[in-house]
């Protein structure tokens, strides 16, 4: 599947907005080309609070254990809160670039967090569906909050 493919996923679940830094925005040029998922009824980015999900496409200082440098690489990052979390990687798991699998979030997989490397056959399918999960935790957070 591809990024863009992905990307279309994600802006069509209900009540998401989608950050999209570019060239000559206020975000720092390290952001430029990713893209981060809220959920958001009112259709504005949260002046709190974490996105559900993220796209990342180059490696960030302190996060190159992906190496998204090559081409065509990204990585899906997904919140799947701790208990979903334990379901579907071992926190043990060191290797952090392999494309197609799901994998613990190199930086934030303590917080919930799992990402896959340039999904493909073996992952997409699971990579949408916690894309779902993580956008319907997401609406229950603001409910209860709301």
């Amino acid at each position: 599947m591809s990024m863009q493919e992905i990307i279309d996923h994600a802006r069509a679940l209900e009540d998401v907005v989608e950050l999209a830094p570019a060239p000559g925005s206020e975000f720092p040029e390290v952001a430029w080309g990713d893209h981060f998922f809220y959920h958001s009824p009112d259709g504005r980015i949260p002046e709190r609070g974490q996105p559900f999900a993220t796209i990342v496409t180059k490696d960030y200082p302190g996060d190159e254990l992906s190496e998204l440098g090559g081409p065509g690489r990204f990585r899906l990052n997904i919140h799947v809160g701790r208990a979903r979390f334990g379901e579907l990687v071992s926190p043990d798991e060191d290797d952090y670039a392999t494309a197609d699998r799901v994998i613990p979030h190199p930086l934030y997989a303590r917080q919930g967090w799992v990402a896959v490397v340039t999904p493909g056959p073996r992952s997409v399918g699971l990579a949408i569906g916690l894309l779902g999960e993580a956008h319907a935790a997401a609406v229950a957070r603001a409910e209860r909050r709301g």
